[in-house]
């Protein structure tokens, strides 16, 4: 080579330009690769979802400004007065959204509760068969009920029908107001079904609506609420019975929801007189026992099917409440799993490691007794999940009694009753979980009827878990058809019959709530009415039950 030569470089070997520590270590580093590239390759198309398995009680979402007034929201032996303001604009924006897509959203409102302001809380519609009237398709056109058939031959007793309120007949006949079926009683009483309000957008004060104080201002709360919920049915139709309901749930040992009668104005429009109730919310889950525990929220036409062992592919069918970060719906699932795969001896024996039993129980008898057509194995699934931490239990717990105390008053603990009306069918309290239609019904349900609700006659009959129709709980179908259960059943129905009818309990409860809800302002005569149906159902209740060996020996 020359002396002036540049010297050629040789090139550099590809294992020496990787780094001297990672070639000192290559076969661990390959072994993963390896692995990682067989995991690739078997589990591509996999989803990978999270499991929490944190304990933690702490919430992210924390109240921070907790507005505390001068009167207890839910002091039922004082008036109260809720006014509503909102921009018209917004309030028919909202309406046509709901109107042609069924989306219920929130538009800003401002609130003054018995005296005390609030700027830009959340106002939304809630509910879905009974904001029906509001929808157009074929449902009523705003602002009109939609007429239900009459059938079966035995005409219901109660209070003259109400024009604007009309449902199916079924064995019990065509029921008026909400309150007259619960005059049924012995003699063919009216069943329960779905009520069809005459709901306008033209008179918002009687429109069914969720408050949520901190939709636009975060960590607010009223009295550390954060959702107020103004009920279904107004002045005349204002649920009496609804309120009578959680009157007596707060004897059975359960938790229920706060309510108080109050009178709602809405801009400049006219008083009414309405029924507000504390919503489940995180604070209300948070308030169950110690707190530590998880509340999911069965959704309207859930399903309490198995699907597989993944906790997101129930969230269509149940809302976690609260604890959401530190806990998931793995506790509903492996619930839903045990009880899809138990046979009736493992279900009767190892209940009680998955279910707290007396608690179950309570409930159970608590639905019938209080001719409750609408709870877990009702349509609307109107319950929630409590899931002990501590126990590693669950427990259930209602909400959304206005229709209770409507149906036939003779019904006993093992009668089935439910939607098609008096004492058979039952998806409601009583045994089974058969739900159908009422008689007379159209064969076709409305267009965009509330997910859940049956498409037709098809529909009917014994509903299993996730197989459509009105009704049925697969848990509370198995409870109460084991013989083995039975005693802990009748226990409870016995204690509750004793605490709401034997003891007098139900009619002075009566009294008081008549005289909330005519401290709040409803009509007299009319609140008179409704008042002596429910005083009827009890009485007839009271004396059907008394005669029952299996409720009084």
């Amino acid at each position: 080579m020359p002396d002036n030569a540049t010297p050629v470089r040789a090139r550099r070997r590809l294992k020496d330009r990787v780094p001297v520590r990672l070639r000192h270590h290559w076969k661990p580093v390959g072994a993963v690769c390896a692995g990682l590239a067989v995991m690739l390759y078997a589990f591509g198309d996999a989803r990978v979802s999270p499991y929490v398995t944190s304990s933690s009680r702490v919430e992210a979402d924390v109240i921070t400004d907790d507005v505390r007034g001068t009167v207890d929201l839910y002091d039922t032996s004082v008036a109260h007065s809720v006014q509503l303001e909102y921009d018209q604009t917004e309030f028919d924006k909202m309406m046509k959204e709901f109107q042609e897509d069924g989306n219920k959203e929130y538009i800003k409102a401002d609130l003054t509760v018995d005296g005390v302001y609030l700027q830009d809380v959340g106002l939304r519609l809630k509910g879905n068969s009974t904001l029906m009237s509001l929808r157009g398709n074929g449902q009523g056109g705003p602002g009109g009920g939609r007429n239900m058939p009459a059938g079966g031959a035995g005409g219901g007793q109660g209070a003259a029908p109400a024009p604007q309120q009309q449902q199916g007949g079924g064995a019990g006949g065509q029921r008026g107001q909400q309150q007259g079926a619960a005059a049924g009683g012995a003699g063919g009483g009216m069943g329960g079904g779905m009520t069809q309000y005459d709901l306008s957008e033209d008179r918002p004060e009687e429109l069914p609506w969720l408050i949520k104080v901190d939709e636009f201002v975060e960590g607010r709360a009223y009295q550390g609420e954060r959702e107020i919920s103004l009920r279904p049915g107004s002045n005349e139709q204002v649920p009496v019975n609804e309120a009578l309901t959680l009157n007596l749930m707060d004897t059975s040992g359960l938790k229920n929801e706060r309510y108080a009668f109050t009178s709602v104005q809405v801009n400049d429009r006219p008083e009414a007189t309405r029924l507000m109730v504390e919503n489940p919310d995180t604070e209300y889950a948070d308030s169950v026992g110690d707190g530590n525990g998880v509340m999911y929220k069965a959704r309207a036409g859930s399903s309490f099917s198995y699907v597989g062992d993944d906790p997101t592919d129930y969230e269509e069918s149940f809302k976690q409440l609260n604890k959401v970060g530190s806990q998931d719906l793995e506790p509903v699932m492996k619930l839903i799993r045990w009880v899809d795969r138990a046979s009736d001896e493992e279900f009767e024996k190892n209940l009680d490691q998955y279910v707290d039993v007396e608690s179950f129980a309570t409930y159970v008898a608590a639905q019938n007794l209080l001719l409750n057509s609408d709870d877990m194995a009702g349509p609307g699934k109107n319950y929630l999940l409590w899931y002990d931490l501590d126990t590693k239990k669950f427990s259930v717990l209602g909400w959304d009694y206005n229709l209770t105390l409507s149906g036939d008053a003779t019904t006993g603990p093992d009668d089935e009753f439910g939607m098609g009306g008096g004492g058979g069918g039952g998806g409601g309290g009583g045994r089974g979980g058969d739900t159908a239609m009422p008689e007379g019904a159209p064969e076709g349900m409305p267009e965009g009827a509330p997910e859940g609700m049956p498409g037709g006659v098809a529909a009917q009959g014994r509903n299993g878990p996730g197989a459509g129709g009105m009704g049925g709980h697969v848990l509370k179908e198995r409870f109460l058809a084991s013989d083995a259960l039975d005693d802990v059943y009748k226990k409870a129905y016995r204690e509750l019959y004793e605490k709401f009818y034997g003891s007098g309990t139900a009619l002075k409860a009566l009294d008081s709530v008549a005289d909330q809800a005519g401290t709040a302002g409803a009509d007299g005569d009319q609140l008179d009415s409704v008042v002596e149906n429910l005083r009827k159902t009890l009485g007839q209740r009271t004396a059907a039950l008394a005669k029952d060996k299996a409720v009084t020996g």
